[in-house]
């Protein structure tokens, strides 16, 4: 029988030379939370769940389970930027709250610029004729999902110099 130790791949595990380890996204809203992980490769987002929202207590305490069960080494937190970049309200009720996170979960914690993450998400599910019950309960994790592929995405372009210069 194995151990539980070989069933699970620990996230200081090697392939190749590449470290495995999942990164959690985040899609804070004021009544969910959209919540994406990433394959151990850090390739592709997956959308795990929506989060409804309770207390800033529960909802950590919640989100420190799931670190713990899928081995999560970061958490990338999407930031509602206002269309001409600056930051709003909302981005500073978001910014608050990723403060808190970092304190209790004790893992690096970074931002991602959010701006298209939700109209993107309401774009697939209307394009996937989804009615408009479905798609409530599905956007949030959907813009979680498209929050962590797209820095997965520029993360990968980064660590192998693709990103071009602007």
């Amino acid at each position: 029988m194995r151990s539980q130790r070989s069933q699970n791949l620990d996230n200081t595990e090697q392939m190749g030379n590449k470290m495995l380890m999942r990164t959690m996204g985040l899609d804070i809203g004021t009544r969910n939370i959209g919540i994406a992980i990433s394959d151990e490769l850090g390739i592709t987002a997956q959308g795990l769940k929506t989060l409804r929202r309770k207390s800033t207590e529960e909802d950590l305490r919640e989100i420190a389970a799931i670190v713990g069960q899928f081995e999560i080494d970061k958490i990338v937190v999407g930031l509602p930027k206002n269309m001409n970049g600056t930051l709003g309200e909302q981005a500073e009720i978001v910014l608050e709250w990723t403060k808190v996170l970092t304190d209790k979960i004790q893992l690096p914690v970074v931002t991602w610029d959010e701006r298209l993450s939700t109209v993107g998400a309401s774009k697939v599910l209307l394009q996937a004729d989804l009615s408009r019950r479905k798609r409530k309960k599905v956007i949030d994790k959907l813009a979680a999902v498209l929050i962590l592929q797209g820095y997965l995405d520029q993360s990968r372009r980064m660590s192998h110099g693709t990103l071009s210069k602007e």
